[in-house]
């Protein structure tokens, strides 16, 4: 099992990292909460990991803290709740922000996430309501802006649609939540960020 990676950033595409580790290249998932702490591309990093393996393919998570990888570990042993979901639900929310939903049944925040129905967010609630209650989540690292995206062929706003899309948002959602912000002089990473927290917080 790799638990940890540290290594060099060769791209940023959220929701996807490629870590350079020796020579290796490795393609790690991470979700947005981790994104915006990440350094930039060419700089070291160190991510706590989780290896996903199916009959057709062997997916590799990382986060940025020790409580994040935790969360999504419990998150993907509920029963509906895959990789992607979990992806999804520490993107739109971090981890203390996603406890208080637990512990104060509000299922209504949750179920602003894409992918996640009545039924989901009450199977959550249910579920994990006493393991979260014994262990709250510390306070997470104040979330940063990181820096633009680099590929040539893109845009901040259309990498910021494509990473929404990635996180389950439908194309003209993720078209319609970053249409309403003013994007100038944003980077991709900052875009996401405003999209989800006006998706989540939203009435």
């Amino acid at each position: 099992m790799i638990g940890r990676l540290r290594g060099k950033i060769l791209q940023k595409q959220p929701p996807q990292l490629l870590i350079d580790v020796q020579g290796v290249g490795y393609e790690v998932d991470a979700p947005m909460s981790t994104f915006y702490q990440l350094p930039e591309v060419g700089q070291d990093v160190t991510l706590h990991t989780h290896l996903v393996v199916r009959e057709d393919a062997h997916m590799l998570y990382g986060f940025a803290s020790e409580n994040e990888r935790s969360l999504f570990k419990s998150l993907i042993k509920i029963n509906g709740v895959g990789a992607k979901l979990a992806l999804t639900i520490l993107s739109g929310m971090d981890a203390n922000e996603f406890t208080r939903c637990v512990l104060d049944n509000d299922a209504a925040a949750l179920v602003r996430m894409p992918g996640i129905g009545k039924k989901t967010a009450e199977r959550l609630i249910i579920e994990l309501r006493d393991r979260l209650k014994d262990d709250a989540p510390h306070s997470s690292t104040p979330m940063t802006s990181a820096s633009m995206m680099t590929a040539a062929a893109s845009t901040p706003v259309s990498d910021a649609v494509s990473a929404l899309i990635a996180l389950g948002y439908k194309p003209q959602e993720a078209s319609r939540m970053v249409r309403v912000l003013s994007t100038d002089g944003l980077g991709a990473e900052e875009i996401i960020r405003q999209s989800l927290q006006a998706a989540v917080s939203k009435s």
